[in-house]
């Protein structure tokens, strides 16, 4: 999602500089956080291997939360790594870089652009699952059209995930990510999926640690421990995952 262009800044020539300035060859107007460069460098000492291998029992474990949905999608999906390995039978994912669909398996129904816009069949899929992507939306109220919009795309009883840094466990380190615009804590999107027309089922204050920027282990045997040790989750999780069905409203 890229953020709105600067109002008023567009001078001569569309050079993006000030009325009255001196044009600068090669100049454009300014477009917003070029996404691609920034998950590059976000991610350039990452190995998305041993990543993707994490995120095999992430999905998995998640899988079993949404109740084995048979048509699954993922509207923010990043590098694709919970649409990889989620075991559905049919799997859609949208996200804003062009990169994504290199990194995808061919199986999954890729579509590149602005999942607020985008083309969606209503009444489709059997669950959603929202991954970080809610603190990058620009007010409150967007959220809420995205999450109305996530309602329309639904089976009826279809189920949604949402997972996402907590504020109230990581307000340090919350706005180190230069996409974050929105400080949103477990309670906040509780509130929101009601508010959409979701029956809140479950709430977990702290589920994942933040970022794989920390210095934790991240092998899948780990990984299957931990997320069999509640425990551990108070102890290390600075997410927040909510689980809600659509509701009659």
């Amino acid at each position: 999602m890229s953020a709105s262009p600067l109002e008023g800044t567009t001078g001569p020539e569309g050079t993006g500089a000030p009325e009255g300035a001196p044009a600068l060859e090669g100049t454009v107007a300014p477009e917003g956080i070029d996404y691609e460069r920034l998950y590059d460098y976000r991610f350039r000492r990452v190995d998305q291997r041993a990543r993707q291998a994490v995120w095999h029992e992430i999905a998995r474990y998640l899988y079993r939360l949404l109740g084995e949905p048979a048509c699954v999608l993922d509207p923010g999906a990043g590098r694709g790594e919970f649409i990889n390995a989620v075991p559905a039978l049919e799997r859609w994912c949208v996200d804003a870089v062009q990169h994504i669909a290199a990194e995808l398996d061919p199986a999954v129904k890729v579509f590149v652009g602005d999942v607020r816009s985008i083309d969606l069949p209503a009444k489709h899929f059997d669950a959603v699952f929202i991954s970080n992507l809610l603190e990058h939306f620009g007010t409150q109220d967007e959220i809420a059209t995205f999450l109305a919009r996530m309602r329309r795309v639904l089976q009826p009883n279809g189920r949604i995930a949402v997972m996402g840094p907590n504020f109230r466990y990581c307000s340090k380190e919350y706005f180190d990510f230069a996409d974050h615009t929105l400080a949103l804590t477990h309670v906040a999107v509780a509130e929101h999926l009601h508010a959409a027309g979701f029956t809140v089922d479950r709430i977990v204050p702290r589920f994942l640690p933040y970022s794989f920027r920390g210095r934790l282990p991240t092998t899948p045997s780990l990984v299957r421990a931990y997320l069999r040790t509640p425990l551990a989750w108070r102890l290390l999780g600075k997410q927040f995952l909510v689980l809600g069905t659509k509701g009659d409203l």
